[in-house]
């Protein structure tokens, strides 16, 4: 599958050797990050920074690690604060990783001249939240098609602390480098036996228990980290295009599911009986932050764009299972 050059090379004024542009990963160490480090299509000059090596939603640290940022390199922003039922009671934290941080690294794209691919996600949109209403509380009817991404600004109203300080670091990240790019996803996954997300939990439970009961009434959109890694690859080999430059686009596998979809398919994936798995709703497992019932996004105007539209999500499952767990621990 042609994924794009793994690299571009831009002409020295001196008529010397072409200069490779370098591609900066923001948030190495996570899901996403080490998926774009192990993939197959990163070209040879990346420069990967953590946690350790920068602090996003400090601006001074930002700029201390993009420092050597030039012209017509690719900031690829991978880091966030992810964990959607702490953010419920550490806004503070939440705003500064998800909001100030793709500011801080926005400003500095726009002082070199470097493009800014930032991650963001489907919590960024409104609609119902699964399970029952609190007392005295309206829910509209759940929706019940994808959201596209030039959805208008009403349906940008997320239910979270996590969802809006996500809005939040779309906006400011536009704001601060109008060339900035938006790519939302969802529901992403390694898959390996050890991995701390949804299919590696499954795969665990599996093996520990003799039945488990999931979610089935949230509809999202399973996304697997390795094709998502490819995929924002070619994105990155897509400088100066004014079909991707400043566009806000999905990109998750195809398809729509439930947990307890994914659930079933990870028993069938590793040869176990699917039957193992029970629905329940989201009433039977309470947390802090609301889930939506509906969030699948639609991925055309990444399509539109002449990007390669990612797999369907279970041909991504049973690709995630099938990998060596090296590869996925």
């Amino acid at each position: 599958m042609h994924r794009g050059d793994d690299v571009d090379t831009e002409p020295s004024n001196s008529g010397s050797a072409a200069k490779e542009r370098t591609v900066w990963i923001v948030g190495a160490g996570g899901q996403l990050g080490t998926a774009l480090l192990d993939s197959e299509y990163k070209p040879s000059h990346v420069r990967a920074l953590t946690s350790r090596d920068v602090d996003i939603s400090d601006a001074e640290s930002v700029a201390r690690a993009l420092a050597d940022l030039a012209a017509g390199d690719v900031v690829v922003n991978c880091a966030a604060y992810t964990n959607v039922d702490a953010a419920e009671s550490d806004r503070e934290r939440a705003a500064a990783v998800n909001a100030s941080g793709p500011a801080n690294l926005a400003t500095q794209t726009a002082r070199a001249g470097a493009w800014l691919i930032h991650i963001s996600t489907d919590y960024v949109f409104g609609g119902a939240a699964a399970g029952s209403p609190r007392e005295g509380e309206t829910r509209p009817a759940p929706r019940t098609t994808p959201y596209e991404a030039t959805m208008v600004e009403d349906d940008l109203a997320p239910e979270t602390v996590y969802g809006a300080t996500k809005l939040e670091g779309e906006r400011a990240a536009r704001a601060a480098d109008p060339t900035a790019t938006i790519v939302r996803t969802a529901w992403v996954y390694t898959g390996g036996r050890e991995s701390p997300d949804f299919v590696g939990t499954m795969r665990r439970l599996e093996a520990s228990r003799d039945t488990i009961t999931v979610v089935d009434d949230q509809t999202g959109s399973p996304t697997y980290a390795r094709d998502l890694a490819d995929g924002v690859w070619e994105l990155a080999s897509r400088v100066g295009d004014d079909a991707v430059t400043g566009a806000v686009l999905h990109a998750t596998n195809s398809g729509a599911a439930t947990w307890f979809d994914v659930a079933q398919a990870v028993f069938e994936g590793v040869g176990a009986d699917r039957s193992r798995v029970s629905p329940v709703t989201t009433d039977e497992f309470p947390r802090p932050a609301p889930r939506p019932a509906y969030s699948v996004l639609d991925a055309s105007a990444w399509a539109d764009a002449g990007l390669t539209p990612l797999r369907g999500w279970r041909d991504a499952l049973g690709a995630a299972i099938a990998e060596p767990d090296v590869r996925n621990e």
